[in-house]
């Protein structure tokens, strides 16, 4: 199924997906025939409550959620239901709105089919209207969201594509958990499964009356795509229970056609591919304030993905967190994004890529703190030609990679490419302006690699960057390069390129870096540091190993701390799990182990696991990579379901190269087969190997 969302975000099946729009509309048809509108909608709005969590249309004493959706559409007249069913239908009000009256016990609805599309204006689902729903209460201190209580979810056995489907103005969906959505075997390439989905009215297929923002879009003027939709207060992926559901959800939220969507405190997890992934058009979107962890488990890896039209959206506040890939992703976008102060860090868990990807020009990324990512900070890439995109004020920790990196063409490795190529050369021709994003905006330089502290209080910085630019001057924590932690200063270089800054409370051994910022250009990566010291002694070392906190992306409401901080425990765990010849699915025997690992780690918060994939000899080295990268998935994914946080975990995939045996015996290939645990805790707990559910080939 990801296979097949990968392909909606390749150019090279753009055109054909559009195409395929038809056999959407038919699919759609044929799945959810009560989808289908009548052409008279209720004249008024309606105030309905669902008191039942069945999933059926008929005359009795419940209301189901299907029925209450048909009624505020106009495709269930009044007179179709019950007498009991109709007390609980009134008219008047500013909106439409559906509340909850569930029995306790009796708050989870398992759909069986797809739902009919919220297709009126001005609708509100509110399952804040659930009794015992506690607004003020949060499950997290980083951002307070309340946890539902009302439950919308597949049935068991059942293959539902979508949770809600948006297709009118102004609808709000408030205070629900929406989880276990998805097709194993996709549809077509152009509506992705997704917990709610955002999307005009089923489109036609003639592309002859739509002009922009594609000349190929297959809609007519008439589809227009629905505008103010805001989803708020969810839980998307994630089970009320803080769990991670036995079906996991493909998307959060797609917004596949929308204008000036609000995706607005929500908590996004679990998910096979994106939380939050954009189409079509998605202008005027505002992603605020959303708690996005442990997402694409299983396919497309990063926690947002932007696509299509995206133009004046704005990604703010939110913490984005322990998702496989990157923390945001772009993707040939048209238009232009800001990202402002978002808590970008541990991603990268199943693949090595920046904390933020850019393509397209004019992006604004400021204030953001991006740290503790397997890859670089912000990479621009230059395939298509992306320029004057602005990297400000932004806190860097931990990377491994460039603070900013800006690809060259010429690397045209899909690596380089999501984790940058490193450090450019100089720009020395008219060649390199085209070739590199932010038209290769020279990258600041010193004067000297060193300045002295104990002359005067303030230190003068002198160096040479992009005529007429704002350069800013950062504290980097690191070695080599380091990243960008700490703003220091701004000052401005002249028509000529030259700039100087005094800099107070610079002590010995403190290292910094420079970015320079043209409006023509965009912003540069970062110089290489230069190092304070005193006039009589050499230049400290910086440091090289700086201590890694416990991985946590969330934690509960502040409580009292223990005096006493727990003695360290020694611990006997084993150390790798095994698989059958070929095979990439936990056996039983790898399960009980698993168990044991999922115990230790959960008693002792401070632990954190590297998971290496490995396999024996046989097969090719692409293959067996690929293998392996699907063992130490689907290891990984085991312990999440037995409550281990995704942040704890990073997965490498290493396929034959490190062999823990080097014979051909049976013995030997059944011990390469594994995934190996590499168990860290800052207070040095010592791990026993075991070795107990090795599977011999027959």
């Amino acid at each position: 199924m990801m296979g097949l969302m990968l392909i909606l975000t390749t150019a090279k099946h753009r055109t054909r997906r559009y195409r395929q729009l038809l056999l959407t509309s038919m699919f759609l048809l044929t799945l959810a025939p009560d989808a289908v509108f009548s052409q008279s909608l209720p004249s008024s709005t309606l105030q309905v409550v669902v008191n039942s969590n069945q999933d059926r249309v008929q005359p009795d004493g419940n209301l189901t959620l299907r029925e209450a959706i048909q009624v505020v559409n106009g495709t269930l007249p009044l007179e179709k239901l019950s007498q009991e069913e109709r007390k609980l239908v009134t008219s008047g009000g500013e909106f439409s709105q559906i509340s909850f009256n569930l029995p306790p016990g009796e708050t989870t609805i398992a759909v069986e089919k797809i739902l009919p599309p919220l297709g009126v204006p001005r609708l509100l689902i509110d399952g804040t209207t659930q009794p015992g729903y506690e607004g003020n209460k949060s499950a997290t201190a980083e951002i307070a969201i309340p946890t539902p209580i009302v439950s919308i979810t597949t049935a068991p056995g059942r293959e539902v594509l979508r949770g809600l489907t948006v297709t009118a103005d102004r609808v709000t969906i408030r205070g629900l958990s929406i989880y276990g959505f998805t097709s194993k075997h996709g549809v077509t390439e152009s509506t992705p499964p997704a917990d709610i989905f955002i999307s005009h009215r089923l489109p036609p297929p003639d592309t002859t009356e739509q002009q922009p923002p594609n000349a190929d879009f297959p809609y007519y003027n008439r589809n227009t795509p629905p505008q103010n939709v805001v989803i708020e207060n969810n839980w998307l992926g994630i089970t009320p229970e803080e769990k991670m559901p036995e079906v996991t959800s493909a998307f959060g939220v797609s917004v596949f056609n929308g204008v000036n969507t609000t995706i607005s405190r929500n908590r996004i997890s679990y998910h096979d591919g994106s939380g939050i992934i954009t189409s079509v058009r998605a202008e005027g979107m505002q992603v605020v304030q959303n708690i996005i962890v442990g997402n694409g488990l299983a396919g497309m890896p990063d926690g947002i993905r932007l696509d299509g039209v995206i133009d004046k959206s704005e990604l703010r506040g939110n913490l984005i967190c322990a998702n496989d890939g990157s923390g945001v992703f772009l993707f040939k976008p048209q238009g232009s994004v800001t990202i402002r102060n978002n808590n970008i860090k541990f991603n990268g868990r199943r693949f090595r890529r920046a904390a933020v990807y850019l393509m397209g020009s004019n992006h604004q990324v400021k204030e953001n703190q991006i740290s503790y990512q397997s890859g670089a900070g912000v990479v621009i890439t230059s395939y298509p030609q992306s320029d004057r995109n602005t990297i400000q004020n932004n806190s860097f920790f931990q990377l491994e990679g460039l603070s900013i990196d800006l690809n060259a063409q010429h690397n045209v490795g899909v690596q380089d490419f999501q984790n940058g190529d490193g450090v450019n050369p100089p720009r020395n021709s008219p060649n390199r302006k085209r070739d590199t994003a932010n038209a290769a905006i020279n990258t600041p330089k010193f004067l000297s690699p060193e300045f002295l502290t104990d002359i005067n209080p303030t230190v003068g910085i002198d160096g040479i960057a992009e005529p007429d630019s704002q350069v800013d001057i950062y504290k980097v924590t690191g070695n080599n390069y380091g990243a960008l932690t700490e703003l220091l200063g701004t000052t401005k270089a002249d028509n000529k390129g030259k700039f100087s800054l005094d800099l107070a409370n610079i002590q010995p051994g403190d290292r910094i870096s420079a970015i320079s910022t043209h409006p023509d250009f965009g912003t540069s990566e970062p110089s290489y540091p230069a190092i304070a010291r005193t006039l009589n002694n050499s230049p400290s070392s910086p440091i090289s190993n700086i201590p890694s906190p416990q991985p946590q992306c969330l934690s509960s409401p502040p409580a009292p701390e223990p005096e006493i901080p727990p003695e360290p425990i020694r611990l006997q765990i084993p150390k790798n799990i095994h698989f059958a010849l070929d095979k990439d699915y936990i056996s039983p025997e790898s399960a009980k182990i698993l168990d044991k690992i999922a115990q230790a780690m959960g008693d002792n918060p401070t632990i954190t696991a590297e998971l290496l994939g490995h396999t024996d000899i046989r097969a090719s080295d692409t293959y067996n990579i690929n293998l392996a990268a699907r063992r130490a998935k689907n290891t990984r994914n085991y312990l999440i379901k037995q409550g281990i946080a995704p942040e704890r975990m990073t997965i490498r995939s290493l396929g034959e190269r490190q062999l823990q045996t080097p014979g051909t015996s049976k013995l030997d290939h059944a011990r390469n087969r594994r995934v190996e645990f590499i168990f860290q805790d800052i207070r040095g707990i010592e791990v026993i190997v075991q070795e107990s559910d090795l599977q011999l080939e027959r």
